[in-house]
């Protein structure tokens, strides 16, 4: 008779592989970017039929240069997307640049003039924060060049845990031996 032992044989858990759960996890999430991007690419061609229909007199100039910039935001949007879709990362760089242009429209699109002071000194802070991050994140160096702390990081933790899981089948071992 066999000793009963308390790991499950590796066979009944074949289907719940981490790394085949990590791989469809990807895939599902890859495709929730796609519909995005889909989705996203769609809104910006409605967007630009609707600014070059607001091209027709009478002109309304600042409602042009909203339109181009809300359009430039969205390009800028799906390049985010795509970014992510090559890399499985999101550009810290693009998200600046978009955050940056979106604060720029609104405050072109409502006037610096009627926009109150206090407002503003909130925007003019906000982006010297963003140009400081742009700054910052151009010193950085890339992390995605073969060089990935995240990626260094699992590695140990994967070598320590089958330095553990070695140990553990090394002591079941011992044991089933005596046993017998």
């Amino acid at each position: 008779m066999e000793p009963l032992s308390s790991n499950p044989s590796p066979r009944s858990f074949s289907w719940f592989n981490g790394d085949r759960v990590v791989r469809v996890l990807e895939l599902v999430q890859d495709l929730i970017v796609i519909s995005l991007c889909i989705g996203l690419f769609s809104f910006m061609v409605m967007q630009l039929r609707e600014m070059f229909l607001s091209l027709l007199p009478p002109l309304n100039f600042p409602r042009v240069t909203a339109d181009i910039l809300f359009l430039l935001i969205l390009v800028e949007l799906f390049r985010l997307l795509i970014i992510y879709l090559k890399e499985h990362r999101v550009s810290i760089g693009v998200a600046v640049e978009v955050s940056i242009v979106s604060v720029l429209r609104e405050i072109i699109v409502r006037g610096i003039l009627e926009t109150p002071w206090v407002q503003v000194m909130a925007a003019c802070s906000f982006l010297i924060v963003l140009g400081g991050l742009l700054v910052v994140r151009a010193w950085i160096p890339p992390t995605f060049d073969g060089v990935d702390p995240e990626q260094q990081v699992s590695r140990r933790h994967q070598i320590r845990f089958s330095q553990s899981s070695a140990e553990r089948d090394g002591k079941l071992d011992a044991k089933s031996l005596s046993l017998k």
